[in-house]
């Protein structure tokens, strides 16, 4: 093979560096730094994780907390947090501010304070997200005391607390959180206040407690040692469960409305409400007391009420009860499918089987319809002086095929019927 003669080979060398050379500067850019300092171009670490960290330096404590939030502002922890008898965990005293736990659980000691607590007056947009409160010697979460506002709880786990699970002033959105066997109620919510998807369960006072005008969606509570749910006047209740709490199920004031609601087990009443409410699509069974009691000028509606102690449904006067289903009430021997103690009720449409009585009436005045009774101890005890019309129901041969049977013995649209 022939070699290239030397001069041949520094000339090709030397064109290939140039080449090299001439790429660099096309890829590279300048290679001269523009006038002026050199400036990062980099994110901070501020600007990566815009929030302050709970620690001794950021947020220090003072003589009855072990971290202090003085400032508006997103705060976070970065660990867990191990309490100290006579102070609070994290201690707010500023509004607008947001406390994320992280994740992390704040765990209280014998004779500490409170988990999270606002002690400044009138405090607003407070908001305590994502993590456990358990086992302090007061609340666990306790934003009320100072009439704090407009707030928000989400995803806390409050257990095992002295007083409160969870505790909030006026307007707050709670939503996903749970309280366990507290030392008192399990979640508060005050006036105006939301309470979606929580659970109560085996706390030693109510489960859930709130305020006038509140709205809950969807919780849960189970075998607290006073009544499961407990709303104030002008509140809603939707798709909730009280299940084996030691007083009342579900007991709510005046001018609330009730829907899609089960009621099971409780010591007392399944359901009971003040005057002016609305009940509707519930369930109630097998209730030491009555399945569902109401004041006066409610309308209880397509209920299901079923092996309660007491009554099915029992009202006061100026009350529609219309559409429900009772049956087996009064297992301990003295007890009506509807009970009306008083006058100017609607009785309407209702299926009462299988109590001791069927509809009991005790004064005058009622228009009773349309409702059927059967094999109660007795159908029918209604007093003196109402509208009513019973039918003993002619019973028919068994039907086949296509034609059969006999009329229940009154074309009248709006007679009752025994059978």
């Amino acid at each position: 093979m022939k070699t290239l003669p030397d001069r041949t080979r520094a000339v090709l060398s030397l064109s290939a560096l140039a080449l090299l050379v001439t790429g660099a500067a096309l890829y590279a850019g300048p290679l001269t730094p523009p006038a002026g300092p050199v400036v990062s171009t980099g994110k901070t670490l501020t600007e990566v994780e815009p929030r302050i960290a709970i620690n001794a330096t950021n947020t220090p404590g003072d003589a009855d907390s072990l971290f202090k939030i003085t400032q508006p502002g997103s705060y976070y922890l970065t660990g867990n947090i191990t309490g100290v008898a006579g102070k609070h965990g994290i201690e707010i005293v500023a509004s607008g501010v947001t406390l994320d736990l992280n994740g992390f659980d704040l765990l209280g000691v014998s004779s500490s304070l409170d988990g999270v607590s606002a002690t400044a007056g009138s405090l607003t947009n407070i908001a305590v997200v994502n993590g456990s409160v358990r086992n302090w010697g007061s609340d666990g979460i306790e934003l009320v005391a100072f009439l704090t506002s407009n707030g928000r709880i989400e995803g806390v786990r409050a257990s095992g607390n002295g007083g409160f699970g969870i505790g909030v002033g006026f307007g707050f959105t709670l939503s996903n959180c749970s309280a366990y066997q507290n030392a008192s109620v399990g979640v508060y919510a005050g006036p105006g206040s939301a309470v979606v998807d929580c659970s109560a369960n085996a706390n030693s006072s109510v489960g859930i407690l709130t305020g006038t005008g509140c709205s809950l969606l969807n919780c849960s509570t189970r075998i607290n040692a006073s009544n499961g749910i407990n709303a104030g006047a002008s509140s809603t209740l939707s798709n909730c469960s009280a299940y084996d709490n030691l007083d009342y199920g579900i007991i709510v004031a005046n001018g609330c409305t009730i829907t899609n609601c089960s009621a099971s087990s409780n010591n007392l009443d399944g359901i009971a409400t003040g005057t002016g409410c609305t009940i509707a699509n519930c369930t109630s069974l097998q209730n030491t007391a009555n399945g569902i009691s109401v004041g006066s000028g409610t309308t209880v509606a397509d209920c299901t009420v079923q092996s309660n102690t007491l009554d099915g449904i029992v009202c006061t006067f100026t009350c529609v009860i219309r559409g429900n289903t009772c049956s087996f009430n009064g297992t301990s021997g003295d007890g009506a499918g509807v009970h009306a103690t008083s006058g100017d009720n609607r009785i309407e449409a209702n299926t009462c089987t299988s109590a001791d009585r069927g509809i009991d009436v005790d004064a005058a005045g009622n228009i009773i319809i349309k409702n059927t009774c059967s094999g109660n101890s007795n159908n029918w005890d209604v007093a003196a002086g109402n509208v009513i019309l019973v039918i003993n129901a002619t019973t028919a041969a068994a039907v086949t095929g296509n034609s059969g049977g006999v009329a229940p013995g009154s074309t009248d649209p709006n007679a009752n019927f025994s059978y």
